[in-house]
C-alpha cells in the first residue's frame, strides 16, 4: 500500500510525469521494439544467407576436392612401385664376398603391432603430429588450409599440413625430402591410394613401426632400446612423449647430445596430448616435472671393424644422388675394397711390434695404386683403450721428412734433376721472405747438426738432408709445393694446412690415409685416384648403385714419376729406411718428427701403397723408450712394421719393376751416384 503522500514503503516519492512525456516515451518504445524486430530480421537473414554461403562454399570445395582427387589418382599407381627397404640391415662383405659385417649406420627394425607398443606412443604421435588422423582422410583439407593461411601470412613455410598417411608415403615409397610441386602431388596421390586400401589403424602402426627416430633407431621397438634400454611395450608417458617428438627433427633434439632441446620437445608433446584430450591436467603436470630418464642401451651399436665401416658409410652418404637417408634405411648389400688377409697381416705386423700396453699407438693404410682402393685400414692402441675417432683418418700428425718427396715431385716437375747438386751445411739460414719466421730468417738444422756437404738430390733423399730440402722448397715456392700437394691427394686444408716453407721438413699434420693417397699416386705413375671403399654396391632391388672406377688424373708426368721413384729406392736400398727391405723393387721414405712426436714410414710396390705412422694419441709425446729404441724415428719401428705387413704381403703378388727414368736422352739404371753416403742420417 502506498504510504502519505504518495510514498511507496516509505521509500523516496514519486515524482509524478507530465502526460506528453509518458507519450514520447511509449512513442520511442514503440520505435525501438520496431528497430529490435527489423534487426532479428536482418540477422535471421544474414544467418540464413551465411549458412547457404557456407553450404554453397562446402558443396563447391568438396566438388573440387572430388574432382581434384579424379584428377590426383590418375597420378600415380601402387603396382609400380616398391617400397623402400625397412629394418634391412647393410651386410658389408670383403672383396671376395666373405661377410664382414654391418654397417654401423643399418636400420634396425623390429616391427610390432599396436597392441605391443605402450599407447602412449601412437596416442602423443597423433597429438604432436596429426592431431585431426581420426577424423579425416588420407588429406587433411582443413590442415592444408591452416597451413597455407600460416604461410601466407609468415611470408614463408611454417606448417606443412602433412598427415600421418602422408608422412608413411613419404617414407615408404619415396624418401625424397625436397618440397618440390611434382613430390608433394605424388605423395598425395599414393597417400590417397594407401587409406583405401589400410585402415587408420594399421597405417599408424605402420608408422610408429618405420619412423626415424635418430640414432639409427627405425621405429618404436628400436627407439625404446636404443635410448631406454627397454621394450617399448614398456614406455612410460614421458618416455613415450619424448620418442614421439623426435621423427621432425631427430638431430637437433637427440636427447643424447641436445637435453635441453629434447626436454622443450618432449614438454610440447604432453601439452598437445592434454590439448586434444589424451591425458589429464594432473597427468600433464606429473610428466613435465621428470628428466628424461635417458638409459642408452648397445642392442644396435655392435660393430665390426669400427673404424673402416665408419669410413665407408662416409663414403656412401657422400655417393652423388644418394645420401644419408638411404645407408640408414638399410637394404644395401656392398662389397668393400677391404682385404681380410691383408687386414689381418696389417694387425698382425703391428701388434708384433708394439705389444707393451704402455706402447704408443699405430696406424696402417694400404692402397690399391691402380684404383685407389683401400685394402687395409687399422688404428691400434696396445693399452687397449678404445678411442673415440680413427687415427687412419682423422689423425692429423706431423709427417716428418716423409713429406719431402711431394717437393721433389714439385722440383721435378718444374724442370730440376735428380743431380743437381747443393750443399747442405749442419745449420743454414734462409732468408727468402717466404720462409721468413717470427719475422726473421727461417733456422734450419740437419738431424744432429751433422755435416752433409754437396751432394745432389739423390743423395739429399738417402740421408734426408733437412738444409738441402730448405733450399729446394725456396727455390721452387711454398704455394707451388702446396698445391702439388693437393693434386697428389692431400685434402685437408685451412688450419691443417698453412703455407709455411717447413712444410717440406713435416710440420704440418696429415692423417694417414692423405700420405698413403699421396705415395699411391707415386706408385701408378703420377695417377691420382680418390682413396675407395667399395668394389661395389647394391640398392636392396638388386640395382647397382656404385661401381669401383679405374679412372684416375695425371698428376706428374711419367718420367717425372719415374725420376721420384727411382730417387726413393735409393731410401730403403741404402737411405734412412734400410729396415724396409724387402725382397724385391720397392720405394719409400722414411719421416721422424721434431722432438721424437711422431714417426712414420711411407712406402710402396708397383701393386701397392702403404702408410706407417706410429705415436701417442693424447699429443705431442716424444717416443723415448720403446721396444729398445731410445729414440723412435722413422727408420725404426714404423719401417720394420712396414716390413712385416709388406713381406708376406708380395708373397702372392708377382715381381714387378717400376719403369726406368731417362735424362736427357739417357736410361738412367742402377742406383744411382751417392758418394757422399759416408754421412748417413739415423733420421728421416
Amino acid at each position: 500500500m502506498p504510504g502519505k503522500n504518495g510514498w511507496n514503503g516509505g521509500g523516496p516519492p514519486r515524482r509524478q510525469r507530465p502526460r506528453a512525456d509518458l507519450d514520447f516515451e511509449r512513442l520511442l518504445a514503440a520505435r525501438h521494439g520496431r528497430l529490435r524486430r527489423r534487426t532479428r530480421k536482418r540477422r535471421s537473414i544474414l544467418l540464413i544467407g551465411s549458412l547457404l554461403l557456407t553450404a554453397i562454399v562446402a558443396l563447391l570445395l568438396a566438388t573440387v576436392a572430388f574432382t581434384g582427387q579424379q584428377i590426383l589418382l590418375s597420378q600415380c599407381s601402387l603396382s609400380d612401385l616398391r617400397p623402400l627397404s625397412l629394418g634391412e640391415n647393410s651386410f658389408l662383405y670383403t672383396n671376395n664376398m666373405r661377410l664382414l659385417g654391418v654397417v654401423p649406420s643399418a636400420t634396425n627394425r623390429q616391427p610390432l603391432p599396436l597392441t605391443k607398443i605402450s599407447p602412449w606412443l601412437p596416442e602423443a604421435t597423433v597429438a604432436i603430429e596429426d592431431a585431426r588422423f581420426w577424423q579425416h582422410g588420407a588429406l587433411d583439407y582443413q590442415g592444408i588450409a591452416r597451413a597455407l593461411f600460416q604461410d601466407i601470412s609468415k611470408g614463408h613455410i611454417v606448417q606443412g599440413g602433412s598427415t600421418i598417411t602422408q608422412e608413411l608415403v613419404r617414407n615408404l615409397y619415396i624418401g625424397n625430402p625436397q618440397r618440390t610441386l611434382s613430390r608433394k602431388v605424388k605423395e598425395a596421390c599414393l597417400a590417397t591410394k594407401i587409406f583405401d586400401r589400410l585402415t587408420r589403424k594399421r597405417i599408424l602402426a605402420d608408422y610408429v613401426n618405420e619412423v626415424f627416430y635418430g640414432r639409427h633407431a627405425y621405429g618404436a621397438q628400436a627407439a625404446a632400446q636404443t635410448y631406454f634400454s627397454k621394450s617399448a611395450s614398456q614406455l612410460t608417458l614421458a618416455q613415450a612423449a619424448l620418442l614421439a617428438g623426435l621423427p621432425q627433427a631427430p638431430t637437433t633434439d637427440d636427447p643424447t647430445r641436445n637435453r635441453q632441446a629434447a626436454l622443450a620437445r618432449r614438454n610440447e608433446v604432453l601439452k598437445a596430448m592434454w590439448k586434444n584430450g589424451y591425458i589429464t591436467a594432473a597427468k600433464l603436470r606429473s610428466a613435465t616435472r621428470k628428466s628424461l630418464q635417458l638409459h642408452p642401451g648397445h642392442l644396435y651399436s655392435r660393430l665390426h671393424q669400427p673404424n673402416f665401416f665408419g669410413w665407408a658409410t662416409q663414403q656412401l652418404a657422400a655417393l652423388p644422388h644418394f645420401g644419408q637417408r638411404q645407408v640408414e634405411l638399410g637394404g644395401l648389400k656392398v662389397r668393400t675394397t677391404l682385404d681380410t688377409r691383408l687386414q689381418g697381416l696389417a694387425l698382425h705386423a703391428v701388434t708384433s711390434v708394439l705389444h707393451t700396453p704402455t706402447d704408443p699407438a699405430a696406424a696402417l693404410v694400404a692402397i690399391d695404386p691402380r684404383t685407389g682402393a683401400v685394402k687395409a685400414m687399422i688404428d691400434y692402441l696396445p693399452s687397449g683403450r678404445r678411442m673415440q675417432f680413427n687415427l687412419a683418418t682423422q689423425g692429423h700428425r706431423s709427417t716428418g721428412s716423409s713429406f719431402k718427396p711431394i717437393t721433389l715431385a714439385t722440383a721435378l716437375s718444374e724442370g730440376d734433376s735428380l743431380y743437381s747438386t747443393f750443399y747442405g751445411p749442419p745449420e743454414l739460414f734462409i732468408t727468402d721472405p717466404q720462409c721468413a719466421t717470427n719475422n726473421g730468417p727461417w733456422d734450419v738444422h740437419n738431424y744432429g747438426d751433422e755435416q752433409a756437404g754437396t751432394m745432389n738430390l739423390l743423395d739429399a733423399t738417402a740421408n734426408s738432408v733437412n738444409t738441402i730440402f730448405a733450399q729446394l722448397i725456396s727455390k721452387v715456392g711454398v704455394r707451388n709445393v702446396m698445391a702439388m700437394a693437393h693434386r697428389l691427394g692431400i685434402t685437408s686444408s685451412g688450419r691443417y694446412f698453412e703455407p709455411a716453407c717447413a712444410i717440406t721438413l713435416g710440420s704440418v699434420g696429415f692423417t694417414p690415409l692423405e700420405m698413403t693417397d699421396v705415395y699411391a699416386t707415386f706408385a701408378d705413375g703420377g695417377v691420382h685416384h680418390a682413396p675407395q671403399a667399395f668394389e661395389s654396391v647394391r640398392a636392396a632391388n638388386g640395382k647397382v648403385i656404385k661401381k669401383l672406377t679405374t679412372k684416375g688424373q695425371r698428376v706428374l708426368g711419367p718420367n717425372v714419376a719415374a725420376e721420384l721413384t727411382y730417387d726413393l729406392q735409393g731410401v730403403i736400398q741404402h737411405g734412412t729406411g734400410t729396415a724396409a727391405a724387402i725382397s724385391r723393387p720397392a720405394a719409400g721414405k722414411t719421416g721422424t718428427a721434431e722432438h721424437y712426436v711422431d714417426a712414420w714410414f711411407c712406402g710402396y710396390v708397383p701393386q701397392l701403397a702403404t702408410c706407417v705412422w706410429v705415436g701417442y694419441p693424447g699429443g705431442e709425446i716424444p717416443l723415448y723408450n720403446v721396444e729398445g729404441f731410445y729414440q723412435v724415428f722413422g727408420g725404426s719401428l714404423p719401417a720394420k712394421i712396414w716390413h712385416d705387413f709388406m713381406g708376406p704381403v708380395v708373397e702372392n703378388l708377382p715381381v714387378e719393376n717400376f719403369p726406368q727414368p731417362t735424362l736427357n736422352g739417357t736410361v738412367i739404371s742402377g742406383t744411382g751416384t751417392y758418394s757422399y753416403s759416408q754421412y748417413p742420417s739415423t733420421t728421416g
